[in-house]
């Protein structure tokens, strides 16, 4: 078992583990840890545990410190010169011509690297652009292109659901989404009513689907023959998240038919209807998923 704390780096960042190097952090401190990309300020989301040794990716960097209030005062200046050169930026992008869309800049705590995010349909010659952001910064430059659910999570918004984007407000990772799993939860596959802000499959469909596989495997098909309670009967469709049947019955066999419900457990069934091919997914959805 080797020590850790878990650091985040942004709101809705991925959580990094980190060796704590003697420091007892506790959840909401801010600390000041060596990173790949230079010394950072994080938020501790996980205090100092313990986890077996193939969870972690070794060697482990380390916590300088628990973070000051001049620690708190660098970083709402460093984002001040965010906002600055994010204007900057944007006025030489203008002049150069460049198709480009600028999304963020981000300054490392120790000032030593200028990172910004943008993004274009394209490749990008910004050799220049570079030129002029060192010759103005007098500091490492890095531009980085991401794409369209990064721009999103970055920049934050309202789903179709009312809410702010999850995205950017508690997920650490992206997932491959597929349409597979908007047809899993029989949802229409009109893009438009599945697709994020971002243009690509709602996250939501992949954190639901585990659920979704669960029910659906404890469901018989619309097109079963099942008994029920009131005699045979056909089911005609079916509610996953109720678990529930709709189904046409005969109590007897010259019995006109009749329309009722059923829980899934009340019902059992008889003869299984014969397993359709299932139909390819149309290309011009494929371009949908991520």
């Amino acid at each position: 078992m080797t020590e850790v704390v878990g650091i985040r780096f942004k709101k809705a960042g991925k959580m990094y583990y980190f060796d704590p190097d003697g420091f007892q952090l506790e959840k909401e401190d801010f600390a000041i840890v060596e990173t790949a990309r230079g010394v950072e300020y994080g938020l501790v989301i996980k205090e100092n545990t313990f986890v077996p040794e193939e969870s972690i990716v070794p060697p482990l960097k380390k916590v300088l410190r628990k973070a000051t209030k001049d620690d708190a005062r660098t970083v709402e200046n460093n984002e001040k010169k965010e906002a600055e050169a994010f204007q900057i930026c944007l006025g030489y992008i203008a002049r150069l011509g460049l198709d480009m869309k600028l999304i963020e800049v981000e300054m490392t705590f120790d000032r030593n690297k200028l990172i910004f995010y943008f993004t274009s349909d394209g490749r990008v010659d910004f050799r220049e652009l570079v030129k002029e952001l060192a010759a103005t910064f007098r500091t490492r430059i890095e531009l980085r292109q991401i794409g369209v659910r990064d721009e999103a999570k970055m920049l934050n918004g309202i789903g179709i659901c009312g809410r702010t984007l999850c995205c950017a407000t508690f997920l650490g990772d992206f997932q491959p989404v597929s349409i597979k799993m908007a047809k899993e939860q029989s949802l229409s596959l009109n893009p438009t009513k599945i697709s994020g802000i971002c243009g690509r499959l709602m996250c939501c469909l992949k954190y639901e689907e585990d659920v979704y596989e669960e029910l659906n495997s404890k469901m018989p098909k619309a097109g079963d023959i099942i008994s029920t309670p009131d005699g045979t009967g056909e089911i005609l469709s079916t509610n996953v998240l109720l678990q529930q049947v709709k189904a046409v019955v005969r109590k007897k066999e010259n019995d006109p038919p009749t329309i009722a419900f059923y829980n899934a457990d009340e019902i059992k069934v008889i003869k299984s209807k014969k397993k359709k091919k299932q139909e390819p997914i149309p290309e011009d959805l494929k371009a949908y998923e991520d």
